[in-house]
């Protein structure tokens, strides 16, 4: 079942890159950007990654982003831990968080992304990001961003329509800096 604004986001908790465990409890007080990516050698993902690194020294200092990849926390480790991400990386590695927050799939929506970024795809491939997965099953998931203020409430949830449809950078900025 979807998220929608005005829900209260339930509690989870998800192993991190950094060796703690995420805890959403923990996050009162404070503004957070959620978002379920695919998986860890996404290249669609992992561009979107390259391109919030470029931009944010823009977001507040304060900003708490969390990337969740239905990904062993192992293999995830692996391949995200040396990038100097600044936000934190979590793993899923039941996939029930996804199942939890209305995440969906479908192989259609996943050819859409990939036909109509053919140049995001070529820079993904050159930058080295190549999918290790023939799962048809991750490559399928659609990612879902979250916008939740201070209480843990869900102030927007954007289902995207393909996979390379997220909000704009420009505003997860401004939602870290209360606007």
């Amino acid at each position: 079942m979807r998220v929608e604004a005005g829900d209260k986001i339930p509690d989870l908790v998800l192993p991190s890159i950094d060796g703690t465990d995420f805890e959403m409890s923990a996050m009162k007080g404070k503004r957070v950007i959620f978002t379920f990516f695919r998986f860890s050698t996404c290249p669609f993902c992992n561009i979107r990654i390259d391109n919030i690194l470029k931009r944010w020294g823009e977001f507040h200092e304060d900003t708490v982003m969390v990337g969740v990849f239905d990904a062993k926390i192992d293999e995830l480790t692996r391949r995200m831990g040396k990038r100097g991400i600044p936000f934190t990386v979590v793993a899923d590695e039941t996939y029930q968080t996804y199942l939890d927050n209305g995440v969906e799939k479908s192989f259609a929506r996943f050819m859409l992304g990939a036909m109509k970024s053919p140049l995001t795809m070529l820079k993904a491939t050159l930058k080295g990001y190549i999918p290790m997965t023939l799962s048809l099953s991750k490559m399928s998931t659609l990612p879902v961003d979250m916008l939740i203020d201070e209480d843990g409430t869900v102030v927007e949830a954007h289902y995207c329509k393909d996979t390379v449809d997220h909000l704009p950078i420009d505003r997860l900025i401004a939602f870290s800096k209360g606007s």
